[in-house]
């Protein structure tokens, strides 16, 4: 049985990597000749990313976790 360190490590290299793809691929997004959108839509794509981020920080804080439910522009 592993212990809960190796558990931890294996689990936070895959999820970390798999986040740092999907940010990347949200940055694709910005090609314009690809994609139209607003500076609006922008702002809320990065202030939703943000508010996660603040909430996973703040659960190895022992803050209460205020998830939202999924992420829509419209």
């Amino acid at each position: 049985m592993r212990d809960k360190r190796a558990k931890f490590v294996e689990l936070a290299q895959s999820r970390v990597n798999r986040a740092i793809k999907d940010l990347r691929l949200i940055g694709n997004l910005s090609n314009r000749s690809a994609y139209a959108y607003g500076e609006d839509d922008i702002r809320k794509i990065f202030k939703a990313l943000q508010r996660e981020l603040d909430g996973a920080k703040g659960r190895f804080g022992g803050e209460a976790d205020g998830r939202e439910e999924g992420f829509r522009l419209e």
